[in-house]
C-alpha cells in the first residue's frame, strides 16, 4: 500500500487535523482498519484517534481517495464525533458464551 497525503489542514476549534489521501494498493480492497493502522504509523498517531470519514474506489482501479479526521485526544473525538463513525470499521467485540 503506498499513501499519498493530497492535503492536511490543521482545525484548532475542534482539536484535529484534516486529511485527504489517495491509497494506491495490489490485490484485494483493504480494509478501514488496514488503512487505519497504515494512516495512524504514517502519521505517528494512535487509532482510537482516528476516524475514516470516507473512502471511494472505482471498478477495476487499485487508487482509493478518502477523507480522515485525526483528533489530539480521545475526549475530542467523542465529543465532536458522530458515534456511528468512530464505530464503523473497527471490531466488533466477541459475545460471551457464544459458541
Amino acid at each position: 500500500m503506498d499513501f499519498k497525503i493530497e492535503s492536511d489542514k490543521r482545525n484548532e476549534l475542534l482539536s484535529r487535523r484534516e486529511i485527504q489521501f489517495t491509497l494506491t494498493y495490489d490485490g484485494a480492497t483493504p480494509s478501514r482498519m488496514q488503512i487505519i493502522g497504515k494512516l495512524c504509523a504514517l502519521l505517528n498517531t494512535k487509532e482510537p484517534q482516528v476516524v475514516l470519514d470516507s473512502l471511494k474506489s472505482n471498478f477495476g482501479k487499485t487508487v482509493v481517495t478518502g477523507k480522515a479526521r485525526v483528533y489530539d485526544t480521545e475526549d475530542a473525538k467523542k465529543k465532536t464525533e458522530r458515534p456511528y463513525l468512530s464505530a464503523r470499521g473497527m471490531p466488533k467485540p466477541k459475545e460471551e458464551g457464544a459458541a
